[in-house]
């Protein structure tokens, strides 16, 4: 099968709803500039933005919590 017809049938299905990990996953890809122009695609294909908005403040709280814990560990 060559690869347009493989990509006509990708394109053809229906785009599946990703699960919130999937999305907390792509966010932290995204953010470290790490993710792929695929996961991108599929992102924007089947991703709710409130899914991602909600997954973004997640892992910026996560984040700074992180970072402010290693510096006061290391400052003390």
């Amino acid at each position: 099968m060559s690869e347009q017809e493989t990509n006509d049938q990708d394109s053809t299905e229906a785009p599946q709803k990703l699960s919130f990990w999937k999305m907390m996953l792509s966010v932290m890809q995204a953010s470290f500039g790490v993710q792929n122009r695929k996961n991108k695609e599929r992102d924007f294909a089947s991703g709710s933005i409130k899914g991602f908005i909600v997954a973004a403040l997640i892992f910026t709280v996560l984040f700074v919590l992180t970072v402010a814990t290693v510096v006061n560990l290391v400052l003390n």
